[in-house]
């Protein structure tokens, strides 16, 4: 669990970022989360998407998306939801204590 000192930092880290997955019309399914839980191995941080044309609701996603990869929320803002987990063979964020 994070603290709010870590996702402060975190949502620091990820504003330069840019999305690199969108969810849309067919919605969360065990494709996506592999290959987000692969991107979540060698960056850590990153953030998702969710398209107009999505039938579920952010909160949703969210769920989906932290329940499949086993990452942490650090926050959903608009359309765009960050995910971090630590990565085990290219650790680079050192998050404060």
């Amino acid at each position: 669990m994070l603290t709010g000192k870590q996702k402060r930092y975190l949502r620091s880290k990820a504003h330069h970022l840019t999305p690199i997955f969108q969810v849309g019309k067919g919605g969360v399914n065990e494709n996506m989360i592999r290959q987000i839980d692969e991107a979540l191995e060698k960056r850590e941080l990153l953030k998702v998407s969710i398209l107009q044309n999505c039938d579920e609701d952010k909160e949703s996603v969210a769920t989906d998306l932290v329940e499949g990869t086993e990452a942490e929320l650090v926050q959903v803002i608009g359309n765009i939801i960050v995910l971090y987990k630590e990565s085990k063979e290219n650790k680079e964020l050192n998050l404060p204590v």
